[in-house]
Formats: structure tokens, sequence, C-alpha cells
């Protein structure tokens, strides 16, 4: 339990040097626990509710707040919401810098600076919550598109500040707000979804390694389109050419007609939604590829199972599932998810073919992940050697410490008998 002090009070526990700063930059002063550990003073920036000794009792969900630890020596500043469970996330551990308007347009600027460094400036992530120093808020640009979510209700009180950078340093009318996830409601919002500019067709054609390929940016899945395995859909490249290729749990297809595109003899693509199939299709369509790559509405699951028991074979198998679990209580039953379908699709491959896999579940770790497949091979009879193994494109920034940041793995390997 925390406990809430009025604020004279906490006038004779923090110096009056140390008051008058954090009413300056942030006004209201949050003091640690003693014992909580090094997590947050060595760059985490998440607070929990139980790491917090003292606060004021005018503190209100979305406040900008500043942070010293036990011994009142100064943090960082952020919003800070004590109806959720991680009550504090910092925006800066700058003593002098003040969170403002300026302050987001600025963070947004240098997100977009980094990606056109690295060369992503069509399509990508633009920010990345954390990663880019604006926790819980994402930002995907598809050409002149962009989708907004702001995940915790400090950074969605600054969503004005956010459209309004969008506008003026994209020249932008076409600003999309993706909001209709459960995770908001842990911070006390709704869902919804809508314009946060003038209306315009959701439904757009982007481009990607040469390809084309239909985003619904309002009814797809997040934002409306992956655009974190867009590296990792380039290097099947050279394994798919002249090959017969499953691809499971394929959603808009978009590995499908990659393949189909770098020189596959076939290609089928399964998933369980009818209209994920309708958009896959209308998608190799789109690359002419009708014919060589098509697509069925089936339970992928029921599928590899079935046809691992048969005599059907393919030179590849592709699977790109959804995240198992979102809670840690169920890490167990998705490490055996991970692990049935990985020995399903070794089963399916001819020898010396190629199984390309991935998991999203950012509570599985990288190494988890090798076991998992490493394990399932074992039971499979099948000798593994390692092709890839890599996280999502550059344009979501893995952060040393923030194990959120690092959630996609991405495996090709080679199965031999």
């Amino acid at each position: 339990m925390s406990i809430i002090l009025p604020t004279a009070v906490l006038r004779q526990i923090v110096s009056p040097e140390l008051v008058r700063l954090s009413y300056f930059c942030a006004m209201i002063p949050v003091i640690l626990k003693k014992r909580i550990g090094l997590r947050v003073e060595n760059g985490h920036p998440w607070i929990f509710g139980n790491e917090i000794a003292e606060t004021e009792e005018t503190v209100k969900p979305g406040d900008i707040v500043t942070v010293f630890n036990g011994d009142k020596k100064f943090i960082g500043k952020g919003f800070i919401n004590p109806k959720s469970q991680i009550a504090i996330r910092l925006l800066t551990r700058n003593e002098s810098e003040v969170i403002d308007d300026h302050f987001i347009r600025q963070r947004i600027e240098a997100a977009w600076n980094y990606r056109k460094k690295l060369g992503y400036t069509e399509n990508c992530r633009l920010v990345f919550g954390e990663a880019d120093g604006l926790p819980a808020l994402i930002i995907d640009k598809f050409g002149e598109h962009f989708v907004v979510q702001t995940l915790a209700l400090g950074i969605d009180i600054w969503k004005p500040v956010i459209v309004s950078s969008l506008k003026e340093i994209f020249k932008t009318d076409k600003i999309y707000e993706r909001n209709d996830v459960p995770v908001r409601e842990l911070e006390g919002m709704v869902q919804h979804k809508g314009f946060l500019s003038s209306p315009f067709d959701t439904r757009i054609i982007i481009r990607e390694n040469g390809l084309q390929f239909e985003a619904d940016l309002e009814n797809g899945q997040k934002t409306g389109y992956f655009l974190d395995q867009q590296d990792n859909r380039r290097a099947i490249r050279h394994i798919v050419k002249d090959a017969e290729v499953l691809g499971a749990f394929c959603y808009t297809g978009s590995f499908e007609v990659h393949a189909g595109h770098y020189g596959a003899r076939s290609v089928l693509g399964l998933d369980i939604s009818e209209n994920a199939v309708a958009l896959a299709t209308n998608n190799a369509k789109l690359n002419g590829m009708e014919g060589k790559v098509r697509f069925e509405a089936l339970n992928a699951f029921d599928v590899l199972k079935k046809w691992s028991r048969d005599t059907k074979k393919f030179d590849v198998v592709m699977l790109d599932p959804p995240a198992f679990t979102k809670n840690r209580e169920n890490i167990g039953k998705a490490i055996s998810g991970y692990k049935e379908i990985n020995l399903r699709g070794m089963k399916l491959l001819r020898s010396g073919g190629f199984l390309v896999t991935s998991s999203c579940t950012n509570l599985v770790s990288p190494q988890v992940f090798l076991d998992t497949i490493r394990s399932a091979a074992k039971d499979a009879g099948k000798k593994l050697r390692q092709v890839v193994f890599q996280a999502q494109s550059p344009d979501h920034p893995i952060v040393w410490g923030l194990e959120n940041t690092h959630y996609l793995k991405f495996l090709i390997a080679e199965v031999t008998d």
C-alpha cells in the first residue's frame, strides 16, 4: 500500500530545494520505497503501485509527477495513474526537462529521424512506446496514413498534441485511432476507434518489398497490418525458390505472397478466419499470383495435426501464429502450443526442407522459444540447422533491459531426418 500524504507533510520529508524543483518541472513529488531494488534506478521506466511510499493527496490519474528514490534523490519524471498496476511510467530522467507540448513533439521528431537513418520511411512503426521514450504510445505510418494507439491514460491525455504534431511534421490529414484494445480498461479507459482527422478510406494499398498489400486500418488486426515482419519476409527469398510451400496462420497472406514472388512452385495459406482468407486472396490477386498462391479457411491446428499423420509433404512450412498468451499464468500452455505446431510442421517437411517459424508472445523469451523448437525437433526425430534467427524489424527498436521491446522471435531452420 502506498501512503498519500498532504503537501505540508511531504514538504517536511523532502528538502525545500527538491520540492521547489519538482513543482517547477512536474508539480507533484512521489517518493519510492527504500527497498524496491535497483530496477527503476537502472533504467526501467515502469513503477508499480506497491513501490510507491508517499505522494500527495491531490494527485490525479494522468498527472505528471517527479519521482525520488527512498533517499530523496531524483530519479525521473513521468505520468501517474493510481488506478493502474503500472502506477508511473517515466518520460525523462533529465531533471531540468519540462514535460509539455514541445517535449511530446520533439520525441516524435526524434523517433522519425531515427527511422529515416535506418531507411524506414514509407511504412514503419514510427513510435514504439518505451523504446522511443513515449510509454504506451504506438504510431504506425503507412505512407501518408497514420494509425495511433494510446494505451495508458497518461499518454492518452496528450493525444491532441500527438495528432497536431503528426499533422505538422508530415503534412497529413489522414490519422486513425485504434484504441479498441482491452488493455485500456486496465487504465480506467474505454475502448474505441475512429478518425483523428477528416474521414478517409481506411482500406488502403501499401507497398512492401516491391509487392502490394491491402491494409484495413479500421477493422484489421492491431493497426491493420503487421509491419514488424517486413524484413523477415525478405529472409525467405532463397529457400522458397521452386518449392512447395505451406503457410499456417497466414492472416493477410503476406508471407505467402512473398513466397510466390520469390519463385515458389506452389503456395497454400491457411487461416481460420474467412475474412482473413478473403483479404489474403485479394493480396495474391493484387500481385498477379492467382493460381500459384491460394488460401483456404481452415483451422491450422487441426490441419497440421491431420496432415502430419498422412503422407502429405512440403519443401517449406511457414508458421506465424498469433500470441498464445498475454499473461504469465498461461506461459506453460503457450509453450506447449508452440511445441505442438512446430513438431507437426517439421513432420510435414521433406528431409532437407525448411521450417519458418515465429512467436510474438513477449513473455516467451528468445532462449525459451529456441529450447521449445529444439524439444519439438527431438520428439519429431528431426535434426535442425539454423539458417536465420532474428527479431522484429529495427523500426521496432529493442532496448536492452526492457524485455517487452524484444517480443518477436523469427527462425528459419533446415530440417533433416
